[in-house]
Parts: structure tokens; sequence; C-alpha cells
């Protein structure tokens, strides 16, 4: 008996269905391409990343980008990384970058080389951003790779990693150099536009500060008990340190990732519009 000749699909446009991570398939992406893509235009396509929370709900976050793919030329990718993957039940597990022998900010760039080869984008560089769970993630991964950022938007983690030379990761960087092999880039990170972004009524404390927690670390809350405190802290320990920041607190929004990002969105766009007076392009290359 014949079997059926599986299906390619080069190209697909719009919002795009789940695909697997050819690096790790226990992990995926949703895209969304804009509807003028064409390989055969001289238009330089960009890239976004969005990352959840931890609902995990990566094809909202996605979709709420649609108007902002088609307007900029951008190519949107949310990443799913689910909950259960270091042991049963877990929820937190990406946010922390290296955890439970999982290099997460790996498993990112595997999804960015595939989307890069598909597409053959012009500029192998993206921005990122994510909002509670997603914040956590995304600063971490700043710390990690700001040479492949454009920019990065940190919307409203919980547990803060601050450029802290007294406290180990991940309330601080003590032993960053020990963990991951490498200084921490300071001078790269200094190059990057960086946003900061939280509701301004985002004030409930009792998921960020449960001490009985096996995430608990010394020091998560040294610059204060709510999210809007901590991102204070981290804009002013960032400043510190010569790394310019945009803030924004959102008048009348709480812990709501949705509501914060029009001003995700205007970020991205200046920080596009940077790119574009650089006059950089560089190839796209997986390796």
């Amino acid at each position: 008996m014949n079997e059926p000749k599986s299906e390619r699909i080069y190209f697909a446009y719009g919002p795009t269905t789940l695909y697997a991570c050819q690096y790790d398939q226990r992990f995926s992406y949703y895209a969304y391409v804009p509807k003028s893509y064409s390989e055969g235009k001289s238009h330089r396509y960009s890239l976004a990343v969005v990352v959840h929370g931890t609902e995990r709900a990566a094809a909202t976050y996605r979709d709420e980008f649609a108007d902002f793919s088609e307007e900029t030329n951008t190519i949107i990718v949310a990443p799913l990384f689910p909950a259960g993957i270091t042991e049963p039940r877990e929820l937190s597990s990406y946010k922390f970058v290296d955890f439970g022998g999982i290099r997460f900010d790996l498993i990112l760039l595997a999804m960015i080389d595939e989307v890069c080869g598909t597409y053959g984008l012009a500029d192998k560089r993206f921005l990122l951003h994510g909002f509670s769970g997603g914040g956590h993630f995304v600063h971490r991964f700043y710390y990690l790779h700001p040479e492949k950022l454009l920019g990065v938007s940190i919307g409203a983690p919980g547990f803060i990693t601050y450029l802290d030379e007294t406290r180990p990761w991940y309330a601080g960087i003590s032993d960053f150099e020990q963990r991951f092999g490498m200084r921490l880039p300071i001078e790269e990170m200094r190059r990057v536009p960086v946003q900061m972004v939280i509701g301004g009524e985002d004030l409930e404390t009792w998921e960020i500060n449960q001490k009985d927690s096996p995430l608990w670390l010394e020091g998560l809350d040294a610059y204060g008990q709510t999210r809007i405190e901590r991102l204070r802290g981290l804009r002013d320990n960032f400043q510190n340190n010569g790394i310019d920041v945009r803030y924004d607190e959102v008048p009348g929004v709480s812990h709501e990732g949705f509501k914060i990002l029009e001003p995700v969105k205007a970020f991205f766009k200046d920080a596009l519009a940077a790119r574009s007076l650089e006059g950089d392009v560089s190839s796209c290359n997986p390796n």
C-alpha cells in the first residue's frame, strides 16, 4: 500500500498554524506573515517576537500584533513554551531562561533561525516583547543575547534579575559568568533600545511574594513588594549602569497584558525607524 506523501508548504501568509520547532519538537511557535509578503519584493521584512505569560496565550498575542505586522512589514513570531516540561504541572521554567537542564533562550533562537531561513529575512536581529512571565523571559534573554535584538520591551515581570553583583542568578548576576560561560555583555546591552511597560494599577502582590515557593530567592523583594515598585527599581538599576530606558505606566490598567500593547507597538515602530536610519541590512544566516 502506498503511503500518502507528506504535504510541504513553503510559505504561509497571515496567521499561520502552530509549527513544531525542529531543534526541539517539544516547543512550537505561531507566526503572522504580512499579506504583502513576496519572496521577490525589495521590501525589507522585519521580525518581532512576542512571548506569552503563564496563561500561554501565544496565538492571541500573535493576533494582537497582526495590524502592526501589516503596517510595518514585520513577521510576528509567538513561541509556545508548554507547561509541565521540566516536571508535571510546573508553570514557570521558561521564565528563567536556564532551568531544569533546558536553555530556553537557545530554543527561541532556533525558532528564529527557522523563520529567518524560510522567509529570507534581510536582518537577523529582532524586536522582543513579553508580559508577566514573558517579561521574566525577555529581560533575561536580553542579558545573554543583546546583539540579537533591535529592541526589547519588558512587561511587568514579578521576579526580576537586577544588575546586582552581590546576589546570585536569578535575583542578581554575581555568578553570571560561571553559569553561562560569558561575561555580562554590558556594552552591547547599552546599544539596544529598552522599554519597560506596566499597568498603572498593577498592585496585586500575592503571586510575587510567596516566600515559601520553591522559586523564591532572597533579594527578589529588595526593590519593593509590587510589580510597579520592582520595575521602577529595574529602570533605575539599568540607568545607573548606563542603559537608557523608555518607561511607560499605562493609566487605569492592572496586570492585563493585552491592555498595554499600544505603547509596545509605538516603541517597536521607533526601534524599526532607528534601524532604518542605520542603513545596515545584514543577510540572515541561521548559523
